[in-house]
């Protein structure tokens, strides 16, 4: 890398908007969606699609909701052209989706574009060249005019196929793309942009899709979007054109650059699921749309079943959809750090209490992982960053226990020195199997055999066996309930003097076969605070248990 002054690169020219009109406004619909994961999308597969993948992947955006899929090149290879005879042939398409197909400014390539769409109901043509100074020079060729003449020839060829293909019954749109608009003079964008509507003669009724993409990310999104703007504000034909973006992520900004050209003026987005593409990949459609449904706005996409759309898409790309991946990633709904897990406890115990249709607040989940299909299983994760909110949101979410507030701390301190030895992630199983080896099952040095109370007169009398550092007593004692009795029975096997500090219980499971847990805490001369649990499905002899498991871990504590 170069140390300062860096010459090897310029910044990306701004143009002068001080009336930007965007950074005041507020997005309350939804674009016109396009996918283009079977064009953008696969051409940048290492392994591109095949015919029956693409047919998988075409039905699932059709399921999710688009109304617009660019399917692919036909002039291009093929494959391609197979693919889209396929659709038409086997009539896969619906009625009210477009298919889209892209092709270059060459009479050879459109006229096989067209015989590729014959017997279709609606298609929609998408002309691009690309109109870059760097690309003009050294790619074409070609001063100004001679790009703009590409285009227009291009236009004008298309427009008499696409008389051609109505009177066959084929209703054909038509798409024009200036690509490498983001590296392209904007005054230049609008003449190429305008050229082509004068040929293609747009109204109201039957508008032309103008498509200004950021082939290549060059600048921050707040430029984008003056780009955006000032075209919609320029354009000639204005009022008969849809205004479309096409978004790549070079910068890793690319859904931040669409939204902001939404705010601009742009009515439709082209991208991808999960933002394969080229390079660094197009806008990501899923986290677009998501995003404006975490704002209140209908996304008109249906990513209820987020795993499904990330499975087919994996299997038919062979591409990962990354842990970190918004919305669709393993960790995105995770937390490990222990205050984040803290304040996620509370949040969902608090909404839980409101009504189903509730606003969502919860702190650190923008969006119910339920909405799309998520679970709440991996909104917690255990580690050696985590706390006392995330074990006690687990051991309640995934095994039911729900502990008294002040046993948090001393079973996140245990589960936690855990995490830090094993240096690693504990799953729930083992969370649940440490908590019940140091909480629950603690019946030494005491061990209980049995136990037999009886009630006089408002007073419990308790009679009870249990082993004491290997001696077994029998013992009684009376008191104002069960517990208050063996506590007292207790006392009588030389059993160092503890006091019950607190008691809680509830039922695990539901039906005759559930069992009941208890909690207990207790106090002795050398131990502060201890708490201990049981399981039965007797609650007193679960509530037996918990004094000894509490009495267990004082001594051991000792």
């Amino acid at each position: 890398m170069q140390k300062h002054p860096i010459t090897k690169y310029k910044a990306a020219p701004v143009i002068h908007l001080p009336d930007r009109q965007w950074p005041n406004r507020t997005v309350t619909q939804a674009p016109i969606w396009c996918s283009v994961d079977l064009r953008d999308g696969n051409q940048a597969l290492p392994i591109p699609m095949s015919v029956e993948e693409k047919l998988e992947m075409f039905d699932l955006m059709v399921k999710v909701g688009f109304k617009e899929i660019e399917v692919g090149f036909p002039s291009a290879s093929q494959i391609e052209y197979d693919f889209m005879r396929r659709l038409i042939d086997e009539k896969r398409i619906p009625d009210d989706v477009y298919i889209q197909t892209l092709v270059q400014s060459r009479p050879d390539l459109i006229e096989r574009t067209f015989e590729s769409l014959k017997g279709a109901k609606q298609a929609i043509v998408h002309l691009y060249n690309s109109t870059n100074p760097t690309q003009r020079r050294v790619v074409f060729g070609l001063d100004k005019q001679g790009v703009v003449d590409l285009a227009v020839k291009g236009t004008t060829l298309i427009k008499k196929l696409a008389a051609e293909a109505r009177a066959n019954g084929t209703k054909i749109r038509f798409e024009y793309s200036p690509e490498s608009f983001s590296l392209t003079e904007i005054e230049f964008s609008r003449e190429i942009c305008d050229a082509v509507c004068d040929v293609w003669q747009p109204t109201k009724e039957d508008k032309i899709i103008l498509n200004l993409p950021a082939t290549v990310e060059i600048a921050t999104p707040n430029v984008h979007a003056d780009h955006i703007e000032w075209m919609c504000r320029n354009l000639k034909h204005r009022d008969a054109a849809i205004i479309s973006l096409h978004t790549h992520n070079d910068r890793g900004t690319g859904v931040a650059a669409t939204e902001l050209g939404m705010l601009a003026g742009a009515d439709r987005v082209e991208g991808t699921l999960f933002g394969n593409g080229e390079r660094t990949g197009n806008v990501d459609i899923v986290s677009v749309g998501l995003n404006l449904y975490t704002q209140g706005v209908d996304p008109k996409l249906d990513f209820s079943n987020i795993e499904e759309v990330r499975e087919i898409y994996e299997r038919c790309t062979r591409m990962e959809v990354p842990v970190r991946c918004p919305y669709a990633g393993d960790l995105v709904f995770t937390a490990f750090s222990g205050s984040h897990q803290d304040a996620i406890n509370k949040g969902m115990k608090e909404q839980q209490s409101k009504p189903e249709d509730a606003l969502w607040d919860i702190p650190y989940l923008p969006i119910d992982p339920r909405d799309i299909g998520r679970s709440y299983k991996a909104i917690i994760r255990i580690n050696a960053q985590s706390g006392k909110g995330g074990v006690a949101y687990i051991l309640e979410n995934e095994f039911g226990y729900q502990m008294p507030k002040l046993m948090h701390k001393e079973v996140g301190k245990y589960i936690n020195q855990i995490a830090d030895e094993r240096g690693d992630e504990l799953p729930p199983v083992l969370i649940h199997e440490a908590f019940l080896k140091e909480f629950v099952d603690r019946d030494e040095p005491i061990t209980l055999r049995g136990v037999k109370p009886v009630k006089l007169n408002g007073t419990t009398t308790i009679q009870a066996s249990v082993i004491v550092g290997g001696k077994l007593h029998t013992v009684e004692g009376k008191g104002n309930g069960p517990i208050d009795a063996f506590v007292h029975a207790l006392k009588q096997t030389g059993v160092e003097p503890f006091e019950i500090l607190s008691y809680s219980e509830h039922s695990l499971g539901r039906g005759a076969e559930a069992k009941a847990v208890a909690y207990i805490e207790v106090k002795t001369a050398k131990v502060h605070s201890c708490f201990g649990a049981a399981i039965d499905t007797n609650i007193e002899k679960a509530s037996y248990l918990a004094v000894l498991s509490a009495v267990n871990r004082a001594m051991g504590k000792r």
